[in-house]
């Protein structure tokens, strides 16, 4: 299963996030071949298996670099306390799932997309997707703070493409990071490979504040903001809100 061919960062930035009937037939196909995978994975949850997939928290060190700590101070001035907690359980999710994977990937650019991925999210833009809103902050903001041109292309491909179905399992690219991490917590795909233990120590240092209703609140609100984005696709061809809906957390 791959990512759909020419949803990029020039793609996003050019259209808005506007999908091509090709791209729709791409995404159903990868959809489809997805579908199976996260069945069992729900099924293996309703059964009681569990993995053994953690982070050892005691002594982790998080990136410390100026352009990360800006990153910092940019998502806790600028995210409501659900989407902040989101998306440190999207980095946190992202890290775990790679080290089962074996994937390597560059812990500073990975934890800086992250705290970024959703600047946008419960603010939708007529015609022009969050993700691709959000990548454009994000990349303004980086570049000011010190980035160099490679790491803001990195990010700002990672930010407008982290909503794409596709190869969640390729975690060393920092959009695939964030689609890994960020499906675990909006839908709780993978979650059965988890140390449930963790999970729980995860969610009381990162509290999820009702993400489920916020989460829910936000995309349909984007769903008509941007009626041929991926969100509105997301929603009507793959039941998106109801499978966050029933995502297996507790609020």
């Amino acid at each position: 299963m791959t990512t759909p061919t020419g949803i990029d960062w020039d793609w996003a930035t050019r259209t808005g996030g506007t999908l091509s009937n090709k791209q729709r037939r791409q995404l159903m196909t990868t959809v489809t071949r997805a579908l199976p995978a996260l069945l069992a994975d729900r099924a293996r949850l309703a059964a009681g298996h569990r993995g053994a997939g953690r982070l050892d928290f005691a002594g982790l060190r998080l990136p410390d670099s100026s352009l990360a700590r800006a990153a910092e101070a940019e998502a806790h001035e600028s995210l409501s306390p659900h989407v902040l907690g989101h998306s440190y359980r999207t980095y946190y999710f992202g890290r775990v799932l790679a080290e089962l994977d074996g994937a390597p990937y560059d812990d500073e650019l990975v934890y800086i997309s992250c705290l970024l991925h959703d600047l946008q999210l419960e603010h939708p833009t007529p015609a022009r997707c969050f993700a691709v809103t959000g990548a454009e902050r994000a990349v303004d903001f980086v570049s000011r703070a010190g980035a160099t041109p490679t790491q803001v292309q990195a990010i700002g491909h990672a930010i407008a493409t982290h909503i794409t179905p596709g190869n969640g399992k390729n975690l060393s690219d920092p959009g695939r990071f964030i689609y890994a991490g960020a499906s675990v917590d909006v839908i709780g795909s993978r979650l059965a490979e988890l140390d449930p233990t963790w999970v729980e120590d995860l969610l009381n240092r990162h509290p999820r504040h009702n993400f489920t209703k916020h989460m829910i609140t936000a995309l349909t609100n984007e769903s008509k903001a941007v009626p041929q984005g991926r969100t509105r696709w997301l929603n009507t061809r793959t039941g998106l809100l109801q499978l966050i809906r029933y995502a297996p957390f507790s609020e």
